[in-house]
């Protein structure tokens, strides 16, 4: 019976489509490492923009087509034009991949797709395959976004909190910034609503947090919907270690200073370095760069921050020579390895989901700094929910002070909540590599879906 189950999953084929931004193909990728280790065949559909190679796993094999997105090397779109273009042209050469596919020695049977792609479920029923979103950002967001696409509330907020089901009260500045639907938010807010606007129809749905950390929020949506949680999608090696060889993503936009890195750090004393990094989008205008700037200077803290070069430019003139004692200033680097070394004390960081998901499963406690979209609600869990951070505020005119900086860097490095804060941390840490690990809730989740799958 054991060859048997082997064989049909080695034969059962399942097709994923990414969204390219390396934000969302990231967590795509790890969640098709785990599934593929299943022994099912996993596809990976992505466009020209993604690097193309084998990912071998432990007990099956992942493997990376691509397909069209209507876009010419170098060309730039607005956002309104982007999402409209990407998705004529991808649904249109999704389509054409699927049909050949199915003539395949092994035709697939489920289309996983990003939830940013709700129309790639339109594009599989035709061929009369199952569709299944992928949601990159945890339930507290998801959630959110449900409630605006029911009609539940409108923005701006009608009180000064909002209560929704398994939620704490939310205030406005607590809320995804694309709700607001101002100028280019408005497509933006359209295409993280529009996450819903077929979700009934799906077979299943996957979001990448852990049931522990959501515990409520999961509950409330799973007796709405067939769920799958499945996270955290951080490579093996950080977690259960039961992966071999899944020691990175495998793919970045950007070149990584390693060495230089790793070296600074391990020269510094154990927990003492602030490492800040507002990932690959975020842009601070200038004054708040110079602000962030004499903030770190004034907490007195060693400092490893990662400034693009695209905005190398912000910085204080000379500031890296007045610091070069205290922090080392690098254009991009490997944050998990970063997150994981000793050295590492504090994570300043902009939110976004997956920087948060790594700073939970490797223990580090956060300074709060959300810039926009879901990172707004993610810093309002990381301090009053989940309590590994504090948050900084802003002032009248929409920037965080030198002074707030500094106050929150000294609070979680050294501060009354210092202890209180490393010690939650630590328990997130300890429960994420038990949700991956084997028997936890994930594995189990995913293991459940693959059984699921194969008897499709």
């Amino acid at each position: 019976m054991e060859k048997i189950e082997q064989r049909a999953r080695s034969g059962t084929h399942i097709l994923c489509l990414t969204y390219p931004t390396q934000g969302h193909i990231n967590p795509l990728i790890q969640f098709c490492k785990r599934l593929a280790s299943k022994g099912l065949r996993v596809t990976i559909i992505s466009t020209k923009s993604f690097p193309s190679k084998l990912i071998q796993t432990q007990n099956g094999f992942l493997t990376v087509e691509h397909i069209s997105d209507g876009f010419k090397d170098g060309e730039t779109l607005n956002a309104d034009s982007f999402i409209i273009r990407y998705k004529v042209s991808v649904s249109k050469s999704l389509a054409e991949f699927i049909e050949k596919q199915l003539s395949s020695e092994f035709p697939p049977k489920v289309l996983i797709y990003d939830s940013l792609a709700p129309w790639a479920l339109d594009v599989a029923r035709r061929f009369g395959i199952d569709g299944a979103p992928f949601f990159t950002q945890p339930w507290c967001v998801n959630v959110v976004y449900y409630h605006f696409c029911k009609g539940t509330f409108k923005v701006p907020l009608e009180e000064p909190t909002l209560k929704l089901p398994s939620m704490p009260p939310l205030r406005v500045n607590d809320l995804p910034s694309f709700l607001e639907g101002n100028g280019s938010f408005l497509s933006l807010r359209d295409l993280v609503v529009d996450q819903f606007s077929n979700i009934e129809e799906a077979k299943w749905i996957l979001c990448n947090s852990f049931d522990k950390l959501e515990d409520e929020l999961v509950k409330w949506v799973a007796s709405k919907y067939p769920i799958f949680t499945t996270g955290p999608t951080i490579p093996s090696m950080y977690l259960d270690k039961r992966m071999e060889n899944d020691k990175d993503y495998g793919m970045s936009f950007f070149n990584q200073n390693t060495d230089t890195c790793i070296t600074w750090l391990d020269s510094r004393e154990t927990s003492s370095v602030v490492y800040v990094s507002f990932g690959s989008i975020a842009a601070l205008e200038k004054e708040q760069m110079e602000e962030l700037a004499w903030g770190l200077k004034r907490s007195n803290c060693n400092f490893l921050w990662v400034v693009r070069e695209k905005e190398s430019g912000k910085l204080p003139e000379n500031f890296s020579d007045e610091t070069s004692a205290k922090g080392l200033v690098v254009s991009w680097c490997p944050q998990l390895e970063v997150l994981a070394h000793k050295s590492v004390g504090c994570f300043m960081t902009h939110c976004g989901w997956n920087s948060t998901l790594e700073a939970l499963s490797l223990g580090v406690p956060m300074v709060a700094m959300p810039q926009f979209s879901d990172q707004t609600t993610n810093a309002k869990f990381i301090e009053d929910v989940w309590k590994v951070g504090v948050r900084v505020r802003v002032n009248e005119k929409g920037i965080v002070t030198r002074e707030d900086i500094e106050v929150c860097i000294r609070e979680v490095m050294e501060g009354e909540k210092s202890e209180e804060l490393r010690k939650n941390s630590e328990k997130w840490k300890k429960l994420a590599k038990e949700a991956v690990d084997e028997g936890g809730s994930s594995d189990r989740n995913i293991e459940e879906l693959a059984a699921k799958v194969v008897c499709n």
